[in-house]
């Protein structure tokens, strides 16, 4: 009886932390669709690429996860207090198949490891073109390209002949000031400073980013994985509990 209150008890805080972790990636997901201002903004000038202006789409995949999130933290929280079979059998289903739907894609990105480097190549030349045509006439995308190379301290998609061609640098005859190296020279960023200053582009940046992290994604995976185990074990001992009582 006291490991079964027990059992209880860390059930409702376990699905307690689901419950809010997912009113909070709710949050995000409306927040992200109804900011306009939002980096994902930069796909949304692509001329062409119908899949890739799906990824501007991201807000709805958040909302989707934060709502499956609360109703798994409800039927957790609610099966355990008011020992519901059926509410524990349905928590226990639902964390089953995002549980095998995780390791099918762990196994994807594993197979297909290299689909991140290809996915910013196949970008390159409609980014690149984008930048040309719209960069210091287009005001939101000038705007989210400064705020985006300011971030990460990088300079256009490849680098600094990006913008070669654009209005901006058509108007000025310069680059824009992040592409060069603010203490090599204060002067415009011309195109001998900007090649002496060699400043990487936003998607090496981005690269290195996501592999500096791998590991920390990885091992944040692997404790999820071990908390979904521990649940669905959990479920099922109070499950049988509940059915031995009656």
């Amino acid at each position: 009886m006291c490991c079964s209150g027990f059992l209880k008890i860390m059930m409702f805080i376990f699905n307690g932390g689901i419950f809010v972790a997912g009113a909070a990636i709710l949050a995000v997901g409306i927040w992200v669709k109804v900011d306009s201002g939002s980096l994902l903004g930069i796909l949304e000038n692509l001329e062409e690429g119908a899949a890739i202006s799906q990824l501007v789409n991201v807000s709805y995949v958040l909302i989707g996860v934060g709502a499956v999130l609360l109703v798994i933290g409800f039927l957790g929280c609610c099966g355990a207090i008011r020992e519901s079979r059926c509410m524990l059998l349905t928590f226990f289903s639902i964390v089953l198949i995002i549980f095998l739907i995780e390791v099918a894609g762990a196994i994807v990105l594993l197979v297909f490891q290299d689909f991140a480097a290809e996915l910013f190549s196949s970008l390159e030349e409609e980014v690149q073109s984008s930048i040309k045509k719209d960069y210091g006439e287009s005001n939101s995308l000038t705007s989210l390209w400064n705020a985006t190379m300011e971030q990460f301290k990088c300079c256009g998609y490849k680098n600094f002949t990006d913008f070669k061609g654009s209005p901006f640098y058509e108007a000025n005859d310069v680059f824009p000031p992040t592409c060069c190296n603010s203490t090599i020279n204060t002067g415009p960023c011309n195109d001998n400073l900007a090649k002496i200053s060699s400043i990487d582009g936003c998607m090496r940046k981005l690269q290195q980013f996501i592999e500096d992290n791998a590991v920390i994604v990885a091992a944040v995976a692997l404790g999820i994985a071990a908390l979904e185990i521990a649940a669905m074990v959990v479920s099922m001992v109070l499950y049988k509990n509940i059915g031995n009582k009656a």
